[in-house]
């Protein structure tokens, strides 16, 4: 198997994801490590380019500007701020706002976090602001996180300072004064400890001499080197704890006493580790260095910081082998790219369990480090869990727990901050995103219209019979409001089913399935007091079902977006217009016979439907609309479109009687099979209304041009139209052509309509500039033509087999061999087929396309061998009842239901 074309299976519908998303966006943060921000007229002391850089000392600052998290901090902040995309731009605008608005500035950019716990230990003196200034921008109180060497520092500072002015002199004197130093450190950590508005303890000691902390203190070094630093303290600009045996003692300490402290709460000490400013010792930087130290104190909670990065899987280790270690995901957001964020995020979900996972921004002194941690962790977080529920790595509830525990509940308990959780409020009228709601896009859909009386939730089966259930509004409304499934049961054998209801022999009725309606694809109708969107199958489960039509289709989608390609479809609607004659028979029932299953309806009189009066009908002929009942007819067609979102392009006459062509406009592939479906339902329940039938028989008249449904494709995504993109992209549907055809001719009469010479895409595999005799018509760049497809085709199969082929050529740099076929290929010489590659004949018959299919092996793979072969047993079973019809009772039969 070509591992490169396993494709992602899609485990959760585009609903569940907005779920997913909606949760992450007012998903509240405790924000479990951070620093003050600094006073207004403090901002200028600090370059505003360190938002984005660890590099705040010396020259390395300014290289930022050439960094990719720079240049998306700029992106984001022009955005926010209406300026134009440059660095100047971004930091007069912000200048502004500190003249304008401080205050509100502040608050926007600190909008969505619950608390702030703060590290106060920072080297900002005076310029910073205290906590409880804080507390206006939060909805809980902020909290107190202390840092332990500075702590230790600012006692030595004070003793120094004493013995510095004292007569007294000697070994006994610095004995004292370095127990007077223990004694008042163990005084403070303890008043801390016992402190309510101080919830953990912070050590650099990363900084000072690197994470390789000794396994027990030594007692002689410590007394020495800090007899050292007393005896000189004259001498010395003394600011921080360089020794490291002063420094394994201050963290040894602080443990001790939090485990011999009477609470039962303990309270973390926060470790930094990794990335940090050029005073960091990056070789005793990685967390694994601590491993020792973690194990002499297994009740004492510790917290890794800032991701380790770039050791992120040590901190993901450690956290996930000692019950009492914690892994912190901060900083990196925005210190890192974006790639290197959601990289961030999967390495530690890699191994680590989420309830041992924090977030916070280590947002400092500049209000828009906080602005820009939180905007691009809730991009990166929906990134990387929507992509794991897609694939089917966790279900979408499970993802909504895992981004509210990391963002809020594992801080809570961990820093035993109760903390009721309330989800963040979004403003009124604000933007529905890719990843709303299903109660939010129903919400919305319903602002401009009356409540419908039904909600229909639709499929189509594998003989392209569209099916749907109808749930009355009041059920459907109360579920959403309850916040409880409207999913909906059906039988597992609903993929076994032909036109008449009758079951594949070797498919039994066991099972169900859950068809959860996809809120993105709401639609008012098709008639009125109803509104519709189509589902997706899924086990009770939620895993995917193989065989689900439309889930197939995503799958398609995944896979090109996972190799850099969107597409566009846009599909032509060919259909006949007859009419209703009033008093035909349609007495004649369906036989139920279970031992007969090829029993059905007698041929009813030729009289039912009639085809419309000619009047000289033809291709684009005006005249046809002078009569009123048709004019009126299509005219509402179109208006009730319109009022849909669904905008026609064009609508025509085609060239047999009554026959019409109703043109959609381009949309992204589910989107644009979605609205093909529900554009069919308004047509035939309008012309119902009307008195008239809308069929979309392939072949109505044997000596008329047939009826299609042709699709336009087009490659998106950029670069699309360079012909190293698409044509190794249309060589794969060349290339799988004949089997392609079972889904997209799927029945007899499809096959009447494939002719030579009848403007139908001819009977050849090959293809040609503006060539209406091909069935692949080059039109300019990506965009193409597939002319070989009818309305009996269920078009989530049939577009999936199409775009799965055409990925593979793109993939695989498959060389388009045809050449540009310039003429009808019925009529190319010998020479000119060998030299065009014109060799391959489409399959004339459903019965030899099938056999292509399974002889396929390639789109086998990629369609899956379970959906193959279902829908073969599906197909054969329906030729062998349309078999058991005479010519004209099968034409009758076909145009009855589609």
């Amino acid at each position: 198997m070509n591992t490169a074309w396993v494709g992602a299976r899609s485990s959760a519908t585009p609903s569940q994801l907005d779920a997913l998303a909606r949760a992450i966006r007012i998903t509240p943060i405790i924000d479990h490590h951070a620093h003050p921000l600094l006073k207004l007229e403090a901002l200028v002391k600090h370059p505003l380019l360190s938002i984005t850089s660890e590099a705040h000392n010396g020259d390395g600052v300014h290289s930022a500007i050439h960094s990719l998290p720079h240049l998306r901090a700029v992106r984001q902040l022009s955005g926010m701020l209406n300026c134009n995309n440059t660095w100047e731009d971004v930091v007069a605008a912000i200048e502004q706002k500190r003249i304008d608005s401080p205050l509100e500035w502040t608050a926007q950019c600190l909008d969505g976090i619950e608390t702030l716990l703060l590290d106060d230990g920072l080297d900002d003196g005076d310029d910073a602001q205290d906590m409880v200034w804080h507390n206006d921008y939060t909805r809980s109180e902020c909290k107190r996180i202390v840092r332990i060497e500075k702590v230790a520092a600012d006692i030595i500072k004070r003793i120094g300072k004493t013995c510095d002015a004292s007569p007294r002199t000697g070994k006994d004197v610095l004995n004292d004064a370095y127990d007077d130093w223990i004694g008042e450190l163990d005084t403070i950590i303890n008043e801390a400890i016992d402190d309510p508005n101080v919830v953990a303890f912070k050590s650099v000691i990363c900084y000072r001499t690197g994470l390789n902390v000794a396994s027990t203190v030594n007692e002689v070094e410590a007394r020495a080197a800090f007899a050292d630093i007393i005896s000189n303290f004259a001498l010395l600009d003394f600011t921080k704890l360089q020794e490291p045996s002063l420094n394994d003692l201050v963290v040894h300490r602080t443990a001790m006493l939090i485990r011999d402290s009477p609470s039962k709460q303990k309270k973390p000490i926060q470790f930094h580790t990794g990335l940090g400013d050029n005073d960091v010792i990056l070789a005793k930087s990685s967390p694994a260095h601590l491993q020792n130290f973690i194990r002499a104190y297994p009740t004492v909670p510790i917290v890794l910081l800032h991701a380790g990065y770039p050791f992120m899987r040590e901190m993901a280790y450690l956290a996930t082998v000692y019950e009492h270690v914690y892994a912190d995901i901060g900083e990196v957001f925005p210190c890192v790219s974006e790639d290197g964020q959601e990289q961030v995020l999967r390495q530690i979900l890699e191994l680590c369990p989420w309830s041992k996972i924090l977030w916070s921004t280590d947002g400092h002194w500049f209000p828009e480090t906080y602005l820009l941690a939180v905007t691009q962790m809730r991009e990166v977080f929906t990134n990387v869990l929507t992509n794991y529920v897609r694939k089917g790595h966790i279900g979408y509830k499970a993802a909504i727990d895992l981004a509210q525990d990391i963002l809020f509940r594992n801080s809570n308990k961990l820093y035993h901050l109760d903390i009721d959780f309330m989800e963040l409020d979004e403003e009124p009228g604000a933007e529905v995103g890719p990843y709303a709601s299903d109660l939010e896009l129903f919400q919305l859909f319903l602002k401009d219209q009356p409540p419908p009386d039904f909600v229909r939730i639709c499929w189509n089966d594998y003989t392209a019979t569209p099916r749907m259930r109808m749930i009355p509004f009041r059920k459907f409304k109360t579920l959403l409001d309850q916040g409880q499934p409207t999913d909906i049961s059906i039988a597992k054998a609903v993929f076994g089913l032909i036109q008449n209801d009758h079951l594949v022999p070797s498919i039994a009725p066991i099972g169900e399935y859950r068809l959860h309606p996809d809120f993105s694809s709401l639609r008012p109708g098709p008639t009125e007091g109803h509104v519709s969107m189509y589902g997706e199958f899924r086990e009770k489960s939620g895993a995917p079902v193989a065989l689900c039509p439309r889930s197939l289709l995503q799958k398609a989608v995944d896979l090109g977006a996972q190799n850099g390609l969107t597409f566009l479809l846009g599909f032509e609607i060919e259909f006949l217009l007859l009419e209703r004659v009033e008093g035909a028979d349609t007495s004649a029932t369906l036989s139920l016979n279970s031992l007969n299953p090829f029993k059905h309806r007698p041929a009813e009189a030729s009289g039912r439907f009639s085809t419309l009066v000619t009047d000289g009908h033809a291709w684009s002929v005006s005249r046809y609309f002078a009569d009123p009942k048709v004019a009126n007819l299509l005219r509402d067609i179109v208006h009730a479109l319109d009022s849909m979102g669904i905008y026609v392009e064009q609508i025509h006459a085609e060239s047999a009687t009554g026959q019409f062509e109703l043109i959609l406009p381009p949309d992204p592939p589910i989107q644009a099979v979605d609205t093909l479906l529900h554009t069919r339902d308004v047509m035939f329940a309008l012309a119902t209304a009307a008195g008239y039938k809308v069929t979309l028989h392939p072949k109505p008249f044997p000596a008329a041009c047939g009826t299609a449904s042709h699709t336009h494709m087009s490659i998106s995504s950029p670069g699309g139209d360079k012909p190293e993109v698409y044509e190794p992209f249309y060589a794969g549907i060349l290339k799988h052509l004949r089997a392609i055809t079972a889904f997209t001719y799927s029945n007899p009469a499809s096959f009447e309509r494939l002719k030579d010479g009848a403007w139908a895409g001819g009977r050849w595999v090959t293809w040609g500039t503006q060539n209406r005799e091909t069935p692949l018509r080059k039109i300019e760049g990506s965009h193409w033509e597939l002319k070989a497809m009818d309305g009996l085709a269920n078009p989530y199969l049939a577009m999936a087999a199409v775009l799965l082929s055409g990925i593979h050529g793109y993939v695989e740099r498959e060389k388009l061999i045809w050449g540009d076929c310039e003429i009808d290929p019925a009529k190319l010489t010998p020479n000119d087929r060998a030299e065009l590659e014109v060799t391959d004949m489409l399959p004339a018959s459903v019965e030899e396309a099938l056999t292509a299919l399974k002889g396929d092996e390639k789109l086998v793979e990629f369609l899956g061998p379970e959906v193959v072969e279902r829908y073969c047993a599906v197909k054969e079973f329906e030729m062998a009842f349309l078999a058991e019809m005479g010519e004209e009772e099968r034409r009758n039969w076909i145009m009855e239901r589609y």
